[in-house]
């Protein structure tokens, strides 16, 4: 399954290359800062594709992001106080005697300090790196769908939550962020034929086990241990993945998701011992992926099966 993967969220690319508009009422949405919410999950990419704004609605979102900027980061100054203060009285206790509370408040002081700091220096940071550009399960991405034959960029969370299923089962069933091919009738019916997207990645990654990676069988007393890699097309370029997504509405609110879908491996993930891949569209399939027919399922099997031919290269993550 694929957890995590580097997404395009240049608008501007985007909306050049592809034809889409921006929906800039979904955008200002999903950042609105209201009482009690909780600030959404978005790369920095995705927040910063909007510096430099020149519509009065597209300067209302930067205005949104920065007022959750403001919020965060004061918390964090709150947060770096109070674990220097408990990391100081641990180092004077720990002078006083030795205990092994007073090592444990210090490594987790610390530890909590580094991650205040560092998450306030990427707040603070104009340029982008790589790494803000990566979604994980939960986070909000710019997904391609259509309207009435228009190609529209909309935030969507990387988890899909059908209409008919309740909150609760993001927790219950947390591998709702990929849709396997071989359930898209069944778990996945009410999207499938009905609501397709395509997201624009760089590079995805996978989990995959140590010993299949380096295809051999594990040793005797041997326990499995999971590697990280990651997948770049070559030469490098953007690939849509296709995509199920859903609107959600219930007491919590209301909420754009989608899933991935995923089939059996090219050759060059399998060959690094993993068993499922997202699936990249061809870019003269998109429309018709956008704009399926529920009454023609076979039709949308053959433009997965058409998938974009790829070359993958992979290294462990960083």
């Amino acid at each position: 399954m694929c957890y995590s993967a580097q997404i395009r969220a240049d608008y501007t690319k985007l909306v050049r290359e592809f034809g889409a508009a921006i929906s800039l009422d979904e955008f200002a949405q999903l950042y609105a800062h209201d009482a009690g919410k909780q600030r959404p999950k978005t790369p920095k990419a995705m927040d910063d594709g909007f510096a430099g704004a020149r519509t009065a609605q597209g300067q209302d979102i930067v205005a949104k992001i920065q007022q959750w900027h403001a919020e965060e980061m004061q918390a964090l100054d709150e947060e770096i106080r109070v674990q220097s203060a408990r990391r100081k009285q641990a180092e004077e206790s720990l002078a006083h005697r030795p205990t092994q509370k007073a090592r444990n408040d210090i490594r987790i002081a610390g530890n909590r300090v580094d991650r205040a700091q560092a998450r306030l220096a990427d707040l603070h940071r104009t340029g982008l790196l790589p790494r803000d550009s990566r979604i994980f399960p939960g986070v909000y991405a710019p997904v391609i769908v259509s309207e009435q034959g228009q190609r529209v960029i909309k935030p969507m969370r990387y988890q899909c939550r059908l209409p008919d299923k309740p909150a609760r089962n993001d927790a219950l069933y947390p591998g709702t962020y990929n849709a396997r091919r071989d359930s898209l009738e069944a778990y996945w019916k009410n999207a499938f034929g009905h609501h397709h997207g395509v997201v624009v990645v760089q590079s995805f990654y996978e989990h995959v086990p140590r010993h299949a990676l380096e295809q051999r069988s594990l040793a005797p007393g041997e326990n499995p241990r999971n590697v990280v890699l990651e997948f770049r097309p070559q030469p490098p370029r953007d690939l849509l993945i296709a995509c199920l997504w859903s609107e959600w509405e219930g007491p919590e609110g209301r909420l754009l998701s989608f899933a991935a879908i995923t089939d059996a491996p090219p050759r060059d993930v399998a060959a690094a011992g993993h068993d499922r891949c997202i699936v990249p569209i061809r870019r003269e399939n998109l429309d018709a992926w956008l704009n399926p027919d529920p009454q023609d399922l076979a039709a949308l099997y053959r433009i997965l099966d058409d998938r974009e031919p790829v070359e993958l290269d992979y290294a462990e993550a960083a």
